[in-house]
């Protein structure tokens, strides 16, 4: 679509008018207007604010002339798993993995390489192609060309280790020793786990980004590890996160 299109189909969609929308963003209604005749584009400035507006990117807004690709990882992007700068706004540059609230989430190339090489499998790729094709593409990528200059003096490394040291201080019957924490988006990982009344809860907030991972037993049930700056969570749960069960909540 045309950006006269896509804003034309984002403003009703939210239900809104054209007097709406231009009040919104500080323009005129004939401005909108323009726009969804095709007459004009908004400016980078007016840009910005319908992002934000509409919760999707710019490109998305300017009909999407681009393929986005994680700058970090290579994955294809789209605004569901667009990661977000620290004032909230969507960054193109980077999936909601790689990047969290203004947080670069991989520093270990051979870190990513291990996580992303899993889920590929099976995909067109066996593992040792995935690896491959990995190796040759993450260094191309800018944030790896840039690494030296984005990294943040091992900061965010010393929290991850900290964090696992914490979590096998636990000493939690039959959870296996935690070796590596990975970024988890919260919409995949946030369980709803039973209480004593009979309800549900969950604890995650869908759109951050958590540490975490995933310790297989050789049993049917797994223990899931969450954790951030300010909590600790284990539970476990049986194949694709059913029958979840709550061991432990801990704030940091």
């Amino acid at each position: 679509m045309n950006t006269k299109d896509v804003l034309y189909e984002l403003r009703t969609k939210h239900g809104m008018s054209q007097d709406d929308l231009a009040e919104k963003v500080f323009v005129t209604r004939q401005a909108v207007s323009r726009w969804e005749t095709g007459e004009t584009v908004p400016n980078t400035e007016t840009l910005k604010l319908l992002s934000k507006l509409f919760n999707v990117s710019i490109n998305t807004l300017l009909g999407s002339p681009r393929q986005l690709y994680c700058q970090c990882c290579g994955m294809p992007l789209d605004d569901t798993i667009l990661s977000r700068d620290k004032d909230g706004a969507l960054n193109e540059d980077y999936c909601r993995w790689c990047y969290a609230d203004g947080t670069y989430t991989y520093h270990d190339m051979d870190d990513l390489i291990d996580v992303c090489a899993v889920h590929m499998t099976g995909q067109g790729f066996s593992e040792a192609q995935a690896r491959e094709y990995l190796k040759q593409r993450l260094p191309e990528l800018d944030y790896w060309k840039r690494h030296a200059e984005l990294a943040d003096g091992g900061q965010f490394e010393a929290l991850k280790k900290q964090l696992i040291d914490e979590i096998n201080a636990l000493h939690i019957d039959g959870m296996p020793k935690l070796e590596k924490l990975n970024a988890l988006v919260g919409q995949y990982v946030n369980l709803a786990y039973p209480l004593p009344s009979g309800a549900a809860v969950k604890f995650l907030n869908d759109g951050t980004t958590y540490l975490g991972n995933q310790l297989e037993t050789g049993g049917e049930r797994c223990f899931g590890v969450l954790a951030n700056a300010d909590f600790i969570m284990v539970c476990t749960y049986e194949c694709e996160g059913a029958d979840p069960e709550l061991l432990l909540y801990k704030k940091r």
